[in-house]
């Protein structure tokens, strides 16, 4: 299951509906792809798989500094992140979502704890809802 957005918090928002499928189309990861076209996708080198233990292809990546990697795409201006796929705001995907890198793994619409991740609402344009 993904960790794009909480279970939990979204069966609160959506109830049933939510809870019939997590990757279904109401997941608004799959239509947006703000953060894969605004934020530039930096992580540590032993991510990639070049290094022993690595998962992220290599050939997606580009060289910061040393011991940082970043998504082609994301060092640019815009930025857009090579793996994604799609239209932003219409359908999208990510083409190595199971060999993503941990900045793409942690950022959920909501965090951890229930509550709303702002970046990500005001990615999108939206006010937060307000957390129990």
């Amino acid at each position: 299951m993904s960790r794009c957005v909480s279970p939990i918090r979204m069966n609160m928002i959506y109830g049933e509906k939510w809870s019939r499928g997590f990757m279904s189309e109401d997941n608004p990861c799959l239509s947006c792809g703000a953060c894969c076209a605004y934020f530039r996708v930096s992580f540590y080198w032993g991510e990639s798989n070049d290094a022993p233990g690595g998962f992220v292809p290599a050939e997606f990546t580009e060289q910061v500094h040393q011991h940082l990697l970043c998504m082609k795409g994301t060092n640019n201006h815009p930025p857009r992140c090579v793996a994604l796929r799609g239209e932003i705001g219409k359908q999208v995907s990510c083409s190595i979502y199971e060999q993503r890198p941990s900045p793409c793994r942690e950022f959920n619409v909501y965090e951890l704890d229930g509550s709303p991740n702002g970046r990500c609402f005001k990615l999108r344009g939206l006010i937060p809802p307000a957390t129990i």
